[in-house]
């Protein structure tokens, strides 16, 4: 087939190399490519009128990608094409050519592609793309953290043995320089050009996905950051990032407390004298900071948390934490609608309180049962003792055992630990249930009854397995043995099961 050939198009306008992309089956793409270079910005109706590059990337075909970037122009790769290729990499998480392309032309970061998005409100929405969204389990956050400290002696070793971390790192750092050549262009942008990217909007989603990392990046080279001369922070406060608002008259500040992102929020410390102003600001609704502490949590920031009661818990600690920031006077500050904050936090957290007693009382009560039960078995099992008990002078025949020893002292820990946790329950099911009661005196009566539950269960398996020990160990020498394997093997499930039930913040 001559080159002549392969420039034919099907009924939608589609080429080879189109189709190619499409499948990607490279490959045939460097057959095709070798004969006819000038089809890599041929366009078609099936490719939705990109380049092959584009419609690689939009399928995800990385080796595809690497190749078609290789040969296709460079020149060509601006304006909308260039921008939507742009997205399309990040979006598919091929940020090593995103970041060679961005930095050929740094303009693409802020142009608009043929689906109207820009790179950075696309950034702001991929919190995997971050340190700071990533979630490793502890001993992959530690190889991640010697990763970053002797990247270049140990990352063929680290990318042969834990690929995923290698990747992860990869791709954080490759996103990293993407958000900063896009930064450093911002700044250059008249007002009218910020609005026009929705740059409040993109603030916003940063912050609501967790993106740390985007905040800080945005703010780096804020007028009122890096200029430390007298006033220099008023005079440039229109030009600010820090100060700046969106439509509801909010802040960045402002935007972490409505959106329950404390990480966000403690970047305030770092403004010095000028947090004390910032922390009077006012939407255009009135509401000062501590209004926006008092409002319900989203639902997503209310799920990390179990439980109706630890949910308010968290959100009277959240409100308490902001409060202590602001002025007294912003305490009883009314808002549009008349209230103050303290009133405003009741009004809000209503029906969550409510929650919060039920749930409350039918934890207390199910677990109740349990200590009740534990407590009826350990009472009557020590007067039934391992061996029964010598005809002459009544004390138990194993009386000088040390494994009876054991038995006693896990059955009556079982016993006080289990009846402390019922006086636990009961006076958390006859608390008067105050808002201010979810702060710390209701949680606490809670961990402290769980904590004595546990216990009790823990100690009268210990009571259980020398009792077994006892009345084998005569008969079977070895048996002490399995009947350890047996108890720690059945510890595991009570041992998950705790960490389940208790707070997250405990764990």
């Amino acid at each position: 087939m001559s080159a002549k050939d392969l420039e034919m198009t099907n009924e939608y306008g589609d080429t080879a190399l189109s189709l190619a992309a499409i499948s990607g089956v490279t490959k045939l793409a460097k057959l095709i490519v070798d004969k006819n270079r000038e089809l890599v910005t041929r366009t078609g109706q099936s490719a939705n009128g990109h380049f092959p590059v584009i419609v690689a990337s939009l399928y995800g075909h990385k080796e595809m990608v690497h190749y078609l970037y290789d040969v296709t122009p460079i020149g060509e790769l601006n304006g909308k094409d260039g921008a939507t290729l742009l997205n399309c990499l990040i979006t598919a998480d091929m940020y090593d050519v995103a970041s060679h392309l961005l930095e050929q032309n740094p303009q693409l970061g802020l142009t608009k592609d043929h689906y109207g998005d820009y790179t950075l409100g696309i950034l702001a929405k991929k919190p995997s793309a971050f340190p700071s969204g990533c979630k490793l389990v502890y001993w992959k956050r530690w190889i991640y953290s010697i990763l970053s400290l002797v990247r270049e002696l140990i990352s063929g070793f680290l990318k042969n043995f834990v690929p995923d971390i290698y990747d992860k790192k990869l791709t954080h750092h490759e996103a990293l320089k993407i958000l900063r050549c896009i930064c450093k262009e911002i700044f250059k942008l008249r007002e009218s050009q910020l609005n026009d990217i929705g740059i409040d909007v993109i603030i916003h989603d940063a912050i609501q996905h967790g993106i740390l990392e985007f905040i800080v990046e945005i703010t780096k080279q804020d007028p009122s950051v890096i200029r430390r001369k007298k006033d220099s922070v008023i005079r440039r406060k229109k030009d600010s990032m820090i100060w700046r608002k969106c439509v509801k008259g909010r802040t960045i500040f402002a935007l972490a407390i409505v959106l329950r992102q404390e990480i966000f929020f403690s970047l305030i410390h770092g403004l010095g004298i000028m947090k004390s102003i910032m922390a009077c600001e006012r939407d255009v609704f009135l509401n000062n900071f501590l209004h926006l502490a008092a409002k319900l949590s989203p639902p997503s920031q209310l799920e990390r948390v179990s439980g109706a009661a630890l949910q308010i818990q968290r959100e009277l600690q959240w409100f308490k934490g902001v409060e202590s920031l602001v002025q007294p006077k912003c305490k009883e500050e009314v808002n549009f609608a008349n209230k103050t904050p303290s009133a405003l936090f009741t009004e809000e957290h209503k029906e969550l309180a409510n929650e919060g007693e039920r749930w409350m009382k039918n934890t207390a009560a199910s677990s109740m049962v349990v200590g009740t039960l534990i407590a009826a078995l350990m009472f009557s099992t020590a007067f039934i003792v391992p061996g029964g008990t010598n005809e002459k002078t009544g004390l138990p025949v194993f009386l000088y055992h040390n494994e009876y020893v054991i038995f006693i002292v896990a059955n009556a820990l079982s016993m006080f630990s289990s009846s402390t946790s019922m006086l636990i329950f009961l006076g958390i099911l006859t608390a008067r249930y105050a808002e201010n009661d979810f702060f710390r005196s209701l949680p606490t009566k809670l961990i402290v009854g769980l904590s004595c539950l546990f216990l009790s269960i823990v100690t009268m398996m210990i009571a259980f397995g020398a009792a077994m020990i006892i009345t084998l160990l005569e008969r079977l020498t070895w048996a002490t043995i399995p009947i350890i394997v047996l108890w720690v093997c059945a510890s595991y499930p009570l041992l998950y099961f705790v960490y389940c039930s208790f707070p997250s913040s405990l764990r």
